[in-house]
């Protein structure tokens, strides 16, 4: 009987060490994002999963707690799809892209800025965090500017600008509030509603409004959490590193394509204004936030 009480008090202390062991070696990481800001973009399957999503924000309170200033930008794609019919508002497409008319950006804005993003917040407060919602719109933060999308036309051979109403793409970014708010505990939520300077409501992208803010932070890291590994080879092959030049040689030669290119130019733009890094990661994996920020090996595709 003893020997049985030994052996399992063994195995206890082992497993006290292996996680003391794992705490230790998050050390050198830690200090590298120490008072440096990390926005996520947080979206896909892992916000649909409770219990993702229960572990995301566990995972993000840590990071404020370890002295990392976290930002968080959400979409909301499918709940805005979902609510569309439940109204019995019906969406009309062109090019496969939704038009978002003036009742629609109602919607759109009252599912982001409002459910999602207050479900976030209880969220991130309930796993012992302090976080306040925002959008675009509150201190002018995102002032936004009608977004401009060409398509080809190959009967005339010629690009067509089409209009997709209230879509919008970030035209300035005012981080003042954000400053504030991430100089004290608080972990802000931002929904991607902009505003124009006419006063007009834009949907914008949650991929290219995070990219924005990153870089209007001046981000030591960009996270986008997806519903991929990350970037994939020819040979379906995770590619764990890229620079911007080696990203836009890949695009450029139909190795990436279809709704990851979107996701790539966001990376490249956002580099380009002084983001560190930004990492293409898999959002269903739990605990992937710190896996790729305070491991050794990280997580899905960087790009620097």
């Amino acid at each position: 009987m003893g020997e049985k009480i030994k052996d399992t008090t063994e195995a206890l202390n082992e497993a006290w060490l292996d996680r003391a062991r794992i705490l230790s070696e998050a050390l050198p990481y830690m200090q590298r994002y120490d008072k440096r800001t990390v926005v996520v973009k947080y979206g896909g399957h892992a916000m649909g999963d409770a219990g993702l999503a229960a572990k995301f924000a566990r995972d993000i309170v840590l990071l404020k707690q370890a002295g990392v200033n976290p930002i968080v930008v959400h979409g909301g794609g499918p709940q805005i799809g979902s609510m569309l019919k439940r109204l019995n508002i019906e969406s009309e497409f062109a090019s496969g892209l939704r038009i978002t008319d003036k009742s629609t950006v109602e919607i759109v804005e009252m599912v982001l800025a409002g459910s999602i993003n207050k479900q976030i917040v209880g969220a991130l407060n309930q796993a012992g965090g302090r976080a306040v919602g925002l959008c675009g719109k509150d201190g002018n933060l995102i002032v936004a500017r009608k977004l401009e999308h060409k398509i080809h036309d190959p009967e005339s051979n010629i690009e067509k600008l089409l209009d997709l109403g209230f879509v919008g793409e970030p035209h300035r970014v005012n981080p003042e509030i954000l400053q504030t708010i991430i100089a004290s505990d608080i972990i802000p939520v931002i929904a991607p509603i902009g505003v124009s300077e006419e006063g007009d409501t834009y949907n914008i992208n949650a991929d290219t409004a995070a990219g924005a803010i990153a870089g209007a932070m001046n981000a030591k890291r960009l996270l986008l959490l997806t519903d991929v590994r990350g970037v994939l080879g020819k040979d379906g092959k995770l590619i764990q590193r890229l620079s911007v030049a080696e990203a836009e040689a890949l695009m450029k030669d139909g190795t990436i394509s279809g709704g990851m290119i979107p996701k790539l130019e966001t990376c490249i733009e956002s580099v380009e204004k002084g983001v560190e890094a930004v990492v293409i990661v898999d959002g269903r994996v739990p605990h992937v936030v710190l896996l790729e920020l305070l491991t050794e090996h990280g997580a899905g595709t960087l790009i620097e």
